[in-house]
């Protein structure tokens, strides 16, 4: 159950920040909003507040902004269409209902539609109850009633594909940046709960019967020198060792206020075909507790760990990775099980290395993503009109497809190694 919880609360986490982003610039940028989803699938939960209806769908594996103009966004008034009319004092049309049966509404007119747009000119043209050819100005908040479902208009400026390249990239692009803002944040409160680390190179502890014991360290000892190169943090005492296997190296300490030197043979270990260095110390860095070097540290911690997973994909399409190396919504949440019981800093870390690989992922130039719509809009700088939106779509569809498909794999392959 714990692990439900947590997993439960990191998904939401990470969708809701990225579809904010999404949220936020479309808003910004003037774009009508439909809808807020966390989860995809039946909607378990809805509320609608100004021209949105915010939802929580079935199944954890995503969420979405549905903005105006997009695919199946909005209803057409096709001419023959006959319609129930409310307008308002000035007979300008606020409601337009389907259901022209509907007599429980005293106000309501009746028309047979001849001409109608209901996104550039706002007006609605036919034949009233006596025969009369009419028209209707339509407000820009007009509802349309349909089966006791109420959907706002959408006019032309309000839709996604009104606005300019500039704002429809920022508007895509601002999902995965989120995700990175958000690892960023939690890094921070990490570094504010937790502390800093220094990484001073000072040694916690010396494995018995391992050269640095044989050689005569000692915990507490203060690594300042391995061969003549200056040691200033953990990562260059570990370099080091990891680069001489086999070899002998001279160590200088600070201990009670003095120096002492240390000659030692590191000991060669083999991994996966490579071999290392170890001397057979441990280490836990001491933690320094300064608001300014928290977001120093949540912006390095959210850097290198980019990096690393932009090398890690790197390694993935240069084969050194196979797909069996991936893993779907099954291995995250067995991961989360694993993380989950070494405490909340650790979880919190976790967290935030999905946050930016969903960021990451998402970025990819691949079709269905946002890399691959921004990429589209890219075509559409440089050529200075869009792609023909069929085409496009069915390049999402292939790609939505394909994604689809990969997902059942790794998802079988997660299947197979945590349960059988």
């Amino acid at each position: 159950m714990q692990t439900a919880i947590a997993f439960i609360l990191i998904f939401g986490l990470l969708v809701f920040f990225h579809e904010f982003g999404h949220f936020l610039f479309a808003k910004r940028a003037g774009i009508m909003v439909r809808e807020f989803a966390i989860g995809m699938g039946p909607k378990i939960y809805g509320k609608t507040h100004g021209e949105t209806i915010y939802t929580i769908r079935l199944l954890p594996i995503g969420g979405y902004v549905r903005m105006a103009g997009e695919d199946m966004d909005g209803t057409e008034l096709q001419p023959g269409y006959r319609v129930g009319l409310i307008v308002d004092e000035e007979n300008v049309v606020k409601k337009i209902i389907f259901n022209q049966n509907n007599k429980q509404l005293p106000d309501l007119l009746f028309l047979e539609v001849e001409r109608a747009d209901l996104e550039n000119e706002l007006f609605v043209e036919g034949y009233d109850e006596e025969e009369k050819l009419v028209r209707y100005n339509v407000a820009r908040d007009c509802m349309l009633v349909e089966n006791g479902k109420e959907t706002l208009i959408a006019p032309y400026d309000r839709q996604f594909n009104a606005k300019t390249v500039g704002q429809r990239a920022m508007t895509i692009f601002a999902g995965p940046l989120f995700n990175f803002i958000l690892a960023f944040f939690i890094y921070l409160l990490i570094g504010l709960i937790n502390g800093v680390p220094t990484y001073e190179p000072i040694i916690t502890e010396v494995v018995e019967n391992d050269p640095a014991a044989q050689a005569g360290m000692l915990a507490g000892d203060k690594v300042v020198d391995i061969g003549g190169q200056a040691v200033e943090k953990w990562q260059d005492l570990a370099a080091i060792v990891q680069d001489h296997p086999g070899e002998n190296i001279n160590v200088t300490v600070e201990r009670d206020g003095q120096r002492v030197n240390l000659n030692m043979k590191v000991k060669e270990v083999e991994q996966n075909g490579e071999k290392y260095g170890q001397i057979g110390v441990k280490y836990e860095s001491p933690r320094e507790f300064n608001p300014l070097k928290a977001v120093v540290y949540g912006a390095q911690e959210t850097y290198t760990m980019t990096a690393r997973i932009f090398e890690l994909l790197g390694m993935l399409i240069t084969g050194k990775f196979t797909i069996d190396a991936l893993s779907g919504p099954v291995g995250i949440y067995k991961a989360t099980e694993q993380v989950a019981q070494y405490g909340f800093i650790n979880l919190m870390n976790w967290a935030a290395m999905l946050s930016i690989n969903l960021g990451i992922m998402n970025l990819l130039p691949l079709p269905a993503l946002d890399g691959g719509r921004l990429l589209f809009f890219g075509f559409e700088a440089v050529r200075g009109k869009p792609i023909d939106r069929q085409k496009e779509g069915l390049v999402h569809f292939v790609g939505i497809v394909l994604l689809m498909i990969l997902m059942v794999v790794v998802t079988w392959n997660d299947i197979q190694r945590f349960f059988f």
